[in-house]
Order: C-alpha cells, then sequence, then structure tokens
C-alpha cells in the first residue's frame, strides 16, 4: 500500500511526520483483561494528573491545536481526537471497553498525546495520501454526523477521504470480521524520526502481542 504526505501539508506543517503500520491476518474481538486493566488504571491516573492542570497545557495536546490552526482549522471547534479522549477522561466520563483494536488505539493515543487512526485495509482502495482536506469535502463520521473536512488533514484514497486526526468516517471502521488493518500514527513535529520510530514500534509490538497476525511500519515524512 504507498502512503505520502502532500506537498502542501509538508510546507504548511515542518516536520510532519506519521507512523504507518500494516497489519496482516489479525483476529480482533474482545479486550484480554490485561488490555481492559490498563487502559482503566491509565484513564484514572489521567485523571489526577488533571485535578490542577488543563488538557490544554499539556505538550501533546498543545502541538496538535497548534497544527489544526496552521491549517485553518479553529482547534476549539474541532478537537483532535486525542483532546477529545483526555477532555472526557478529565470529566470521568471514562471509556469503556469497546473491542481489542479500538482499545490499543485508544490507550496509545492517551499515552503519547497524539491521534492515532485504524482502519480495515480491505475497505481502502488504491494509493494513500495524507493532505489537507478542500472545500466541499465532507464524511459521515463515527459520530454519526456529517463533518466539513475543509482546512482539516485528511487520509484519502481512490474513494477519497475516510480518515483524519479529528473524526474518522464509517466507511472503513475496524471491526471482529477485519483480517488486515492500516494504523496512522499523527506524530508531533517536534519529534525526532528515531523517537517517533521507537514509539510506532512499541505500538505495533503490542498490537501483534493481542492480535496475532504480522506487521511492519514505517515513518514517512
Amino acid at each position: 500500500m504507498e502512503i505520502s504526505i502532500s506537498k502542501e501539508l509538508s510546507e504548511q506543517i515542518p516536520g510532519f511526520k506519521l507512523g504507518i503500520i500494516q497489519y496482516r491476518n489479525i483476529t480482533v474481538g474482545e479486550s484480554p483483561q490485561m488490555v481492559k486493566g490498563r487502559l482503566q488504571l491509565f484513564q484514572e491516573s489521567i485523571y489526577f494528573d488533571l485535578e490542577d492542570r488543563n488538557v490544554t497545557d499539556l505538550e501533546g495536546i498543545k502541538e496538535w491545536r497548534a497544527i489544526f490552526k496552521k491549517t485553518g482549522k479553529d482547534p476549539n471547534r474541532y478537537r483532535h481526537s486525542a483532546e477529545a479522549l483526555y477532555r472526557r477522561v478529565q470529566r470521568q466520563n471514562y471509556l469503556s471497553s469497546v473491542q481489542s483494536a479500538i482499545d490499543l488505539n485508544n490507550f496509545f493515543s492517551l499515552q503519547y498525546q497524539v491521534p492515532i487512526g485504524i482502519y480495515d485495509a480491505e475497505k481502502l482502495e488504491g494509493r494513500i495520501e495524507i493532505r489537507i482536506g478542500r472545500d466541499c469535502e465532507k464524511y459521515v463520521g463515527l459520530n454519526g454526523r456529517p463533518n466539513s473536512l475543509e482546512n482539516l488533514i485528511v487520509s484519502a484514497d481512490a474513494k477519497g477521504p475516510f480518515g483524519s486526526p479529528f473524526v474518522d468516517s464509517d466507511r472503513a471502521p475496524v471491526t471482529p470480521e477485519t483480517r488486515d488493518a492500516l494504523q496512522i500514527v499523527y506524530h508531533r513535529p517536534s519529534l525526532s524520526s528515531e523517537e517517533a520510530g521507537k514509539l510506532t514500534k512499541s505500538l505495533m509490538d503490542m498490537f501483534i502481542q493481542v492480535h496475532g497476525g504480522d506487521a511492519f511500519y514505517e515513518i514517512i515524512e
């Protein structure tokens, strides 16, 4: 699967980089107790850490808010997915277990303070480009609402946009029927390529430990 970052996006956000993981022959299902327990305990830890500070003071959250502002989206109206997760935890509206792939996605998004998307690869077509959304582009998101993609960072295949660090579309979600998947880690631009590689590999290794199958990763920038 060929994946690239548009020239416009690279020029607008210096240092923009992604961790790309491609999985094959995985088995998605109910999360093991180890994953459920870690997700719950980590959320409780975050809640106490946020008692005397704002979500927007966190470095990863702050950096991604600045990215949205640079591309032309108001970060107060369009909160990137990692910030949305943190705000849920701050309200003690803790994330409950959904299924293994989503639970791990949420866990690492909270840990790294960055948006992470995961998609059923069989529902994607052709070359994928990470670019800035165009005028009139939109899709129905996993939030069940139509979402304007203008000036948002989007992932698009031959059919058009299917993902974003704001909210993903309902076209290619990972389900228990998924066997091949694509995961996109929207790393902080301030992170070095070497550190981005370490974090991406850590996520991949844990994902494979839970889901089996094979995988490889790369950092693109």
